[in-house]
């Protein structure tokens, strides 16, 4: 992970540190992160939640797991537990990871993301205007006003 962060510009100690001032602001739990899991599994399992309208619960249990518990999200038995723990079927999760049900899906979602220039999340684009990563509320206050955007009046 610190490899590929350096390899476009961002100091790992930065990132971590943004990461746990944003979660802490927020009163979020989270861990000390030592390793990058691929998330693609999860992902495709995310599309799969999304249609069983448990998306949010799904994306909660996996930001729990691997921000905070430091579980490997690219394993099944790790994603069949998120799942449960979202209030989805483990069984069914497993038969749609093994089936692939998603996975054109999320290469179709993650080329978009390339090509727009994405590659953490999470990103924040306005125009010609990138933000990445974790940031306080004023940082990002000042992205949005520096991509031209201005506060209505009350």
């Amino acid at each position: 992970m610190a490899a590929i962060l350096e390899e476009r510009g961002l100091d790992p100690a930065v990132v971590q540190a943004n990461l746990e001032r944003a979660a802490a602001s927020c009163g979020v739990p989270f861990g000390k992160r030592t390793h990058t899991y691929n998330s693609r599994r999860a992902n495709e399992l995310g599309k799969w939640a999304e249609l069983k309208g448990k998306r949010d619960a799904f994306d909660a249990a996996v930001f729990r797991a691997f921000f905070v518990e430091q579980k490997n999200i690219a394993l099944e038995v790790v994603l069949r537990e998120i799942a449960g723990a979202a209030g989805l079927d483990p069984e069914e999760a497993a038969e749609v990871l093994k089936k692939g049900t998603f996975r054109d899906a999320v290469v179709q979602d993650w080329d978009y993301s390339a090509r727009c220039g994405i590659v953490a999340a999470p990103t924040y684009r306005m125009g010609t205007h990138r933000l990445v990563g974790a940031h306080p509320y004023e940082r990002l206050a000042a992205f949005v006003e520096k991509a031209g955007c201005r506060k209505r009046s009350p």
